[in-house]
């Protein structure tokens, strides 16, 4: 098979690829082998102040492979998919395969494990969008932020991207599988000023699968503006503890602190403070966080993990408790367990919804803290201490009185994840980590 480095490769092509490269894998001596072949392109377009600032048209390949001798492992990669290089590839991650320490847990995944008969899950919807579409419409999307109010002074610009990739993974066990993807979306940001200088800069953005599930261009525009004339005004707070509501598209980073933690990696070195927590409860009893990875066209979904375990549905947290880690072969062996199917990441994490939208919620928490802005990344996965800045808005009696900004918000992560007190409906899907607003009792608030 003869293959240029920019011909257009479709999954056959790339199946028939990683066929031959861990053909070459056994015949250099490997005992058995794995391989990962992608071929990407896309098209991304930004501009500021109604000029187009960048116009980029993105095409990538490569393979990567990886060998076992025993229990000796190599890896090499090339983006030269001609057999010649294959060959070369194989025979060089072989040869590293050779110096390398043998490792008890090296090896695939067990056989029995890998997917079968899996779904289809319609995540690839090519838009074809051409550069002066995007422009016009990146263009649509900053001027109807600047238009959106006199106090929007600045604008950091709007940006469309249109992605489709294809990826195929093979072993020696004999499988080999591959599918499709895209991924559009467009954003803004812009900066509110008001009369005394002060500044602020807030952005929104949209992504899908396919580019009729995006917002319009003037929807994201306009709600970058509100967001950035919302903090206008901005105030320090006095040092305190009190509730706070995680807007969701921050919730999903304290979500993000919950895999971290489980993670299989971080479990088998002993630096979570989830170790030994299997079946203990860790959230209140209603808290039900589940992976979702055959969700049709979700961000997230996948039919096979990066060592083509099969995904399934299955339970993290039931009734407050820890049910599982996220597990690769790897971390699973090293733990005396099986894996779950998350080489390369959970799919669709989801944290069921409760009852309360986002202004019952307000209403709920009373007085207290509403975050919408994140910055820095003070975590102490040992320990569970947290403390992050924050900016966001002060409430009281369940009304929003004024944007604050230069704070701390600080706690430790078994504490906030016991003393969570609601989920809202007001889910956010626009990523791998599903979940609405979450309030949480009793954190720290630094400021002045």
């Amino acid at each position: 098979m003869s293959q240029t480095t920019t011909s257009a490769l479709d999954e056959k092509d790339l199946e028939a690829i990683v066929s031959q490269v861990l053909d070459e894998a056994r015949r250099a001596g490997a005992t058995s082998a794995e391989a990962a072949a992608s071929q990407d392109a896309g098209l991304s377009v930004n501009v500021r102040l109604g000029e187009v600032e960048t116009l980029e048209y993105h095409k990538d390949q490569g393979i990567a492979v990886t060998v076992y001798m025993g229990q000796r492992k190599g890896t090499a990669s090339t983006s030269d998919l001609k057999p010649e290089s294959l060959r070369e590839a194989a025979e060089a991650a072989c040869r590293i395969a050779r110096y390398t320490a043998e490792d008890p847990c090296a090896g695939l995944a067990d056989p029995a494990l890998m997917a079968q008969d899996y779904p289809a899950l319609d995540l690839d919807h090519p838009w074809g969008l051409t550069a002066d579409e995007g422009i016009e419409i990146a263009r649509a999307c900053e001027a109807a932020a600047r238009e959106r109010d006199a106090r929007i002074v600045n604008s950091e610009g709007a940006g469309i991207n249109s992605f489709r990739g294809t990826a195929v993974y093979g072993n020696t066990h004999g499988f080999v599988g591959g599918y499709a993807t895209t991924r559009h979306s467009l954003s803004c940001s812009v900066l509110a000023g008001d009369d005394d200088g002060n500044m602020q800069r807030d952005y929104w953005y949209t992504v899908a699968r396919h580019r009729d599930a995006l917002q319009a261009a003037q929807a994201v525009g306009v709600e970058a503006a509100d967001r950035a004339l919302r903090r206008l005004g901005g105030r320090r707070l006095s040092t305190r503890r009190c509730p706070v509501l995680y807007s969701p598209d921050v919730a999903r980073s304290v979500l993000g602190h919950f895999i971290a933690a489980i993670r299989g990696s971080t479990v088998y070195r002993k630096a979570s403070f989830l170790v030994d927590r299997l079946g203990d409860p860790i959230f209140p009893e209603f808290v039900h966080i589940h992976e979702q990875p055959h969700i049709p066209r979700a961000l997230g979904s996948a039919p096979f993990d990066n060592e083509g375990v099969a995904t399934r549905a299955r339970d993290l947290v039931s009734g407050g408790r820890l049910e599982s880690y996220a597990l690769d072969t790897y971390a699973a062996r090293k733990l005396g367990m099986q894996s779950t199917g998350n080489a390369g990441g959970l799919r669709n994490l989801t944290i069921d919804p409760g009852p309360m939208d986002f202004e019952q919620l307000l209403a709920e928490m009373g007085t207290g803290l509403l975050v919408t802005e994140l910055i820095g990344h003070g975590i102490n996965m040992v320990t569970g201490d947290y403390s992050r800045g924050a900016a966001g808005f002060w409430v009281e009696n369940g009304q929003i009185q004024y944007p604050v900004e230069e704070i701390t918000v600080a706690g430790n992560l078994k504490d906030m994840f016991r003393d969570l007190r609601a989920v809202g409906s007001d889910m956010d899907l626009r990523g791998n980590v599903r979940t609405g607003s979450l309030l949480i009792d009793g954190l720290t608030v630094a400021g002045e």
